[in-house]
């Protein structure tokens, strides 16, 4: 029977971590981009207009999804997999 130490338990919760980053950093980074990209045009054009920043960040959060959703959900499901299989070796 395997041993639940806290070495382990780090390990997992880091395991974890790193995967919700890796989830997250598609939707993250491009919403980023496109919000510096709308931020630089407003400062060049002196237009400050609050939806103007909202939409296209909305719709680059949308477009993200839908190309990386199975990705993303493919990661989820297989840390899923592995750390519920893996449950009678924790005990």
């Amino acid at each position: 029977m395997g041993e639940l130490t806290s070495d382990f338990a780090l390990a997992l919760g880091a395991d974890t971590l790193w995967t919700a980053l890796l989830v997250a950093l598609p939707v993250l980074g491009l919403s980023m981009v496109v919000g510096l990209l709308v931020s630089i045009l407003q400062v060049v054009t002196q237009i400050q207009e609050v939806s103007l920043t909202f939409i296209p960040k909305v719709l680059t959060v949308a477009l993200t999804l839908m190309a990386f959703g199975a990705w993303m959900l493919n990661t989820v499901v297989q840390f899923a997999t592995t750390l519920i299989s893996n449950i009678p070796a924790y005990f």
